[in-house]
């Protein structure tokens, strides 16, 4: 089945696994959010340029030891899929990139490939139904639509869902400046009513809500 597959776990339900190209990151990529890349390692110029003839994702991973350049980086074993929303080549051997983000994976197993190139094959978590946001966590949407505003749809791609539970919390959370591993963290949490909890406290303590 290629790149797309379907395993049994142990307990008999069926598992979506992929076998991707995977891309460590000194940051972290979000369901939905936009990142920018600056492309010019020749193992990632082949990746993306595959990823776009074929139209298939590659995995956004932050980095757990390792770096952005050289030898193959070990990542954390959560990560977004990746598809290429825009790409420009101004100048020979650069490739700029917005990757948008899909659903969230966890790394099964990794390999190094051809010129140093991570490869993985990973499963997808499961999409819960979901969630509105509720009438509680309200309070957070003034500083959203003031972000949202100031960034624009070029940095926070529409549609604009500040009724989902999961979308205002990913979004928060990728602007946040707070620490990667922090951002991992919240990234790895299934339930999307916690990380809108995380997020409120944090604000609240440093007064950044009306």
């Amino acid at each position: 089945m290629g790149w797309f597959d379907f395993v049994r776990s142990p307990g008999g339900t069926s598992v979506e696994t992929l076998s991707i190209p995977l891309f460590p990151l000194n940051t972290v990529l979000f369901p939905g959010g936009l990142q920018p890349l600056k492309i010019f390692e020749q193992r990632y110029l082949d990746m993306a340029a595959a990823c776009m003839k074929d139209d298939t994702p590659f995995g956004i991973c932050l980095i757990d030891k390792g770096g952005e350049v050289g030898t193959a980086a070990v990542p954390h074993p959560v990560g977004t899929l990746a598809t290429v929303a825009r790409w420009e080549m101004e100048q020979l051997g650069i490739l700029m990139i917005d990757a948008l983000g899909g659903r969230r994976f966890r790394i099964i197993e990794t390999r190094v490939g051809a010129n140093n190139l991570l490869e993985g094959t990973v499963e997808l978590l499961a999409e819960l139904p979901p969630t509105p946001l509720p009438q509680e966590r309200e309070r957070l949407l003034p500083l959203l639509q003031r972000i949202v505003g100031d960034l624009g749809p070029e940095r926070i791609p529409e549609p604009h869902r500040f009724d989902s539970a999961e979308w205002v919390g990913y979004r928060i959370t990728e602007v946040l400046p707070i620490q990667n591993l922090a951002k991992q963290k919240l990234l790895e949490l299934d339930d999307p009513l916690a990380r809108l909890e995380i997020l409120e406290k944090y604000l609240n303590q440093r007064k950044l809500l009306g």
